[in-house]
């Protein structure tokens, strides 16, 4: 795996690295566009477009999805969202955009919002971590109601620039919830809740997938802890998927062990997602990217 190690840390130097990618102000080279953020999305004194930052979407975007994810490989919808929870940049993979699910798009921001709206600095909750919790009886019943998406940031607009830079959502509050694989909080190398990623466009587990690499490409999985019971080789917890929902005769809607459980999409993507905290390891805060390439060295 130290071929794993060595083309992360190569694609993360061409990318920069989140904290500076997510320093943004403005909507192009314009700060009077009316699709201006308000703030950056660190607070941070590195100011970029958010055409540097869709650059840097789509290319994370583009390397997550040409590996293997265990889904059908078909094109994905990425969004980032900031601090605020206003959309930063739309992308997707594939020549035209009509190359992925068009109601994908809408999902990947919801996801987005979903994970920033649902985490914390000290607890990291993923889309997947829902599933279970927003099922009938569960916990959190109701929760996929409680936050509308708002329906204008989403339609508006010419159809032709979306997942491009000047996609209508971008500047806005998008809102929504989505309670399955996909979206997650991006933490910086203070541990600081940062904003969420949402991606979407294939089975909801390959999209989990695609979510977690697209997150440590951009270097923003400083995960300061999770709802996932297994413990990591660091004695961490995450936010990566759990696979532990059984299905009793009489009980079509199983039941999730830790209560944070998701389905099965597949075999091949359970597999690829139980072992993502060993191929793509989070970061810690303080670790200075050694411990997520010196982990990674270690898988045989």
């Amino acid at each position: 795996m130290q071929v794993v190690a060595k083309r992360r840390s190569s694609t993360a130097a061409r990318l920069i690295t989140i904290t500076a990618v997510l320093g943004i102000m403005a909507c192009g080279s314009d700060s009077t566009s009316p699709n201006a953020i308000d703030k950056p999305l660190l607070g941070s004194t590195t100011k970029l477009t958010s055409t540097q930052v869709w650059t840097l979407l789509k290319a994370a975007l583009d390397s997550a999805q040409s590996t293997a994810n265990g889904g059908f490989g078909l094109n994905m919808w990425g969004t980032i969202v900031n601090a605020d929870g206003i959309v930063v940049a739309v992308a997707y993979t594939g020549t035209g955009e009509n190359d992925q699910w068009p109601g994908s798009r809408v999902i990947s921001a919801q996801k987005a919002n979903t994970a920033w709206d649902f985490s914390l600095p000290g607890l990291a909750l993923s889309t997947a971590n829902l599933y279970s919790a927003t099922q009938p009886g569960g916990s959190l019943y109701g929760l996929s109601t409680s936050n509308p998406v708002n329906t204008d940031a989403a339609y508006g607009g010419e159809t032709s620039q979306y997942g491009t830079t000047s996609d209508y959502m971008v500047g806005k509050r998008i809102g929504g919830i989505n309670t399955f694989g996909g979206g997650f909080a991006l933490y910086d190398s203070t541990g600081a809740l940062i904003g969420g990623v949402g991606v979407s466009g294939d089975a909801s587990c390959a999209d989990h997938n695609i979510g977690w690499k697209v997150r440590a490409i951009l270097q923003a999985d400083f995960v300061p802890a999770g709802v996932d019971p297994v413990v990591t080789v660091s004695g961490h917890t995450d936010d990566n998927i759990v696979y532990d929902i059984t299905y009793n005769a009489g009980d079509p809607e199983g039941v999730s062990a830790s209560g944070w459980g998701h389905p099965e999409c597949g075999s091949a993507m359970t597999s690829i997602g139980l072992a993502l905290p060993t191929t793509y390891p989070i970061e810690y805060v303080g670790g200075g990217g050694e411990q997520r390439i010196q982990r990674a060295r270690k898988v045989k």
